[in-house]
This record gives C-alpha cells, structure tokens and sequence, in this order.
C-alpha cells in the first residue's frame, strides 16, 4: 500500500467498524502476527498462501460475525453516523451524544430512512413501510412527521443534513452522513 501500512489501516478501520478483518501479509514474523491481532485483525494470513486456505478463514469470519453480530430485517441493532447513533435495541436516539426524545412513529420513520442510507423514497412508500397500512393520500402527514424529526435531529432543521428531501420525489437519508 503507498501511503499506509496494514497496521495504520487496521487502527482505521477499528475506530468505526467491528467488521472482521483478515490481515494478508508478507511479514511472517511472530511479534508481527501478534501485533496484528493485538490491534484487532481477527485473523493473520502470511504469504504465500493458497486460496483454499483464505476462502475457508474468510469463510469462518463471516460465519463467526453473523452468528454473534445478529441483524434483524435490513436494520441492524445499532447504526452509527456522523454525530448521531441509533439503537434499535433500546430505540434511542443520540445526536452528538445527546439523547433526543423522540415519538414511536419519528423514530420508526428515522430509523427506515437510515437503515436505507441514500435511498429516495415517495411519501407513498414511506407511509406503507413505516405505518404499515395502505396509503391514503396524506402528504400532509409524512411532511409534518418529517419537520418535527428535523427540529429535534437536524443542527440546523432549516438546512437538513440527515433528512434530505428530493423535490418532487420524497425523501431520502443522507449517504454523506
């Protein structure tokens, strides 16, 4: 890699993300191996390796993260963005570590747009995914929801950074965020 070495990268990754890494290196010394997994790889390959060998570890990372990081449906217990954490679990909301109260709809509403980061959705199909019920042609209602979240999420409710409309289409959660 130019710039970063693997353990630079790793210490990264690890500031964001429990993914399971699986470190591919030529350094085959123990304290590297050691250090590797200290900083938090789940697993150390050395070259050269077969591909038999990597698919069957990548194989079992994948195995050992899904069976202890659970995710139900397309969300996941806890979602992490710039400045604002969502837990499903618990349903709370924390925005620059501040927990924000929210309604039972608004964090129902904010957490399907956030499990769908940058996806645009109609006010139809925002109402059928996060009241379940057939829509009844209520604009009103999704914009009404939308702004009282933005008041209560948003640094700035008047210049949404989270909540983003896309004029003449609905909504969608920012992809930058």
């Amino acid at each position: 890699m130019p710039d970063l070495d693997g353990f630079q990268v790793l210490q990264q990754v690890r500031q964001t993300s429990n993914v399971p890494v699986l470190m591919l290196t030529a350094k085959s010394g123990e304290e590297d191996k050691v250090s590797g997994l200290r900083m938090g790889a789940d697993d150390y390959l050395t070259k050269p390796f077969s591909i038999n060998e990597l698919m069957a570890r990548v194989n079992s990372l994948i195995r050992r993260f899904t069976l202890f990081n659970p995710v139900s449906g397309t969300e996941t217990d806890c979602m992490v963005f710039q400045g604002m954490t969502i837990d499903n679990l618990n349903r709370l909301v924390l925005v620059n570590d501040i927990q924000v109260e929210l309604t039972g709809k608004e964090f129902d509403l904010l957490s399907f747009l956030a499990a769908n980061k940058g996806k645009v959705f109609t006010k139809k199909q925002i109402y059928t995914h996060v009241w379940e019920e057939e829509y009844a042609f209520d604009d009103s209602n999704i914009m009404s929801f939308i702004s009282k979240l933005r008041k209560k999420i948003e640094p700035d409710p008047e210049h949404p950074f989270y909540i983003l409309t896309v004029r003449g289409v609905g909504y969608r959660f920012n992809r930058e965020a």
